[in-house]
């Protein structure tokens, strides 16, 4: 084994001080807030032994992340901020120290609002000026607090004022920091959207729940035992630092085309690029015009067949259609010279394929976020083609066309960002790793903080989720395409302009399709906003049905009619945004599913036998493998 070097014992030792000093701050805070009130944490005496075994923690946690360091387990990709804990903690003060401060008379005025929330806090628990408003309710006051945050929904948080202080002063810090951001002058907007971001990424960061000696439920767990959630925390740490991802839910609970991606079917056909599920029918007919569905190729298709309950692609199939699913393969380098015309080459070849298969002249289609993005476009060029007529409708899941409002993702987009994913390239192609953890970003308390207590901190067992599962199962994807897509797209916004973008040799028209269209958006969809969804319609000329669904970017799609959840809205006619479309909707309680079904089967309500190929793999019918096929277990 290598040596240890004075850095290695520096780096370990940092960490272990960052610890001790969280602790010595929290009873810094408690000692100029609450005078006399040391018992608010644990005594020198009631701690000795639980101080003796935590620091035989740490003394193991070094021991193990030394071992670590020097086998060199890290990826070469990893940035050192991320592999060194000792290093995140600097970064994150050093970027703390440097938020601009407000003008003077706004600092007294945050002071002054300081000053009234701590007395009120204090006054909960009959200390201070405003002690007389805490009251005994029947031999018991409960604190009411004014700042509430499920973060800190734990009773632990408002059992002693030590740790009711800090959260709440955390809250109000947080939201003071972004109201200066919202306030400041001198911005362009995408400037205040990056600034925004960063800030509140920052403050997500400094949440005191995400610090061991500060989180009084964590402090629990750790007298309870004896650091050892601490050690075990850290070592999963280690784990998810040598695989480069964060780790939500327990993987070796799912298997492929076992317990999860399950609906029965064939691989029917197959390119470099995908291949293409044909699932099996459940009734003795089916509507004669077959569906193909296209998912994103930044995820896995099974976002939509995750298991009988919540699959869409079941679902489908029970209704009586002939379901083909899209199975992207995860980039490579054999996939390096990818562009967005090679998508687009790819629906229409599956549209053509589907066709001569079954011998129908038209399909309907589906498209899923980017993949919907891409219909648009295919659907552009083959009416530009005279071909239109391949396509009978056309639905789209949170799909954007134009990306004026398309959110927190556009603060990716600049040159610095798109350089850094240039740089991160290798190969021709981007690590899925880093769209996860840009994605979980955009999300940071409930997929990354949420996870760094319980899994860190608490040491709680995984859960087997398997919508988590899904998450962290990333693809690849190449480079040339992602960093085109982003310049083209979410930068320029260059598709809603007639004739501005090519592919496959034609230029792209929007305002072109007639193809009927199902438009579905999310009302709290962070990924593809629903304001900026609903924009498609004006650039669509033939029939539209806009649907605004509960839920956001995946609850609001994957939502049976079983499970009963969420709502959704309807508005007959054309409407100038989302706004206009919300005056007057009509609600209607669960799933849009049977709404989307309904309009489906209004555009051709032919039903043939389920037979021949319409059974995938019968007599004389070639296919390549069973479903889920082997581009999705590809990594």
């Amino acid at each position: 084994m290598a040596r240890r070097s004075k850095s290695d014992d520096d780096s370990a030792r940092l960490f272990t001080d960052m610890l001790k000093a969280q602790g010595e701050a929290a009873r810094a805070v408690m000692a100029q807030f609450l005078p006399g009130a040391a018992a608010a944490l644990p005594g020198s005496d009631a701690i000795g032994k639980w101080a003796q075994d935590l620091g035989t923690a740490a003394n193991e946690w070094q021991e193990m992340w030394l071992n670590f360091q020097q086998q060199q387990a890290l990826p070469e990709h990893l940035p050192p901020v991320l592999s060194n804990p000792a290093e995140w903690w600097e970064a994150l003060n050093a970027f703390y120290r440097q938020v601009p401060l407000a003008d003077p008379e706004k600092q007294q005025e945050m002071w002054r609002e300081g000053v009234e929330l701590w007395e009120d806090v204090l006054g909960e628990y009959g200390i201070g000026p405003k002690a007389a408003k805490a009251q005994p309710d029947e031999g018991k006051h409960t604190p009411h607090l004014p700042l509430n945050d499920r973060r800190f929904a734990d009773p632990k948080w408002r059992e002693q004022p030590i740790f009711a202080l800090i959260h709440q002063s955390y809250l109000m810090f947080s939201r003071q920091m972004m109201k200066l951001v919202d306030e400041a002058e001198g911005l362009e907007q995408h400037e205040r959207e990056q600034l925004r971001f960063a800030t509140r990424t920052m403050v997500d960061a400094l949440c005191p729940a995400n610090f061991p000696m500060i989180n009084p439920v964590v402090l629990e767990r750790t007298m309870e035992k004896h650091g050892e959630n601490l050690v075990k925390g850290l070592n999963r740490l280690a784990a998810d630092l040598e695989k480069g991802q964060l780790t939500h839910t327990d993987a070796a609970a799912f298997r492929l085309g076992e317990n999860i991606a399950v609906t029965p079917g064939k691989v029917v056909h197959e390119t470099r690029l995908y291949q293409l599920i044909q699932y099996s029918p459940t009734t003795t007919e089916v509507l004669e015009t077959p569906l193909v569905i296209f998912p994103p190729w930044i995820n896995r298709f099974y976002i939509l067949d995750l298991n009988p309950k919540k699959s869409f692609v079941k679902w489908a199939v029970d209704q009586g259609l002939t379901t083909f699913m899209v199975s992207w393969k995860s980039a490579d380098e054999s996939l390096s010279d990818v562009t967005w015309d090679d998508y687009i080459r790819a629906q229409i070849d599956a549209i053509d394929h589907i066709r001569a298969r079954l011998e129908v002249p038209c399909v309907h289609t589906i498209g899923y976020c980017v993949a919907g993005t891409t219909l648009a476009a295919t659907l552009a060029i083959l009416a530009r083609r005279g071909e239109a007529d391949k396509v009978k409708s056309a639905t789209f899941f949170t799909a954007q066309v134009d990306f004026e409002k398309a959110g927190e993702l556009k603060v990716f987009v600049d040159d610095a960002q798109l350089e850094m994913i240039r740089q991160a390239s290798k190969n021709g192609f981007l690590d899925g790793r880093y769209m996860a953890a840009t994605f979980n970003l955009l999300r940071g308390p409930e997929l990354i903080w949420n996870y760094v207590v319980n899994n860190y901190l608490l040491a709680e067992d995984y859960p087997a989720f398997d919508l988590l599962y899904w998450n962290g199962d990333v693809t690849n994807l190449p480079s040339r395409w992602h960093i085109q897509y982003l310049q083209d797209l979410y930068r320029d916004n260059l598709l809603v302009l007639p004739d501005r973008l090519s592919a496959d040799g034609t230029p792209i028209d929007l305002t072109r399709i007639e193809t009927p269209a199902y438009i579905q958006a999310g009302r709290e969809d962070h990924i593809a906003p629903a304001e900026s969804v609903f924009r498609m319609t004006w650039f669509l000329k033939g029939p539209v049905r806009f649907v605004l669904a509960g839920s956001g970017h995946i609850a609001g799609v994957v939502n049976p009619p079983d499970a009963h959840k969420y709502q959704f809205w309807t508005n007959e006619g054309r409407f100038h945004d989302l706004d206009s479309f919300r005056e007057n909707a009509k609600e209607h309680p669960g799933s849009w599913w049977p709404d989307w079904i309904s309009w489906l089967e209004a555009q051709d309500k032919a039903r043939v036998p389920a037979r021949g190929k319409r059974k995938p793999g019968g007599r004389g019918d070639h296919v390549i493998e069973d479903a889920p096929g082997r581009y999705v277990t590809m990594r």
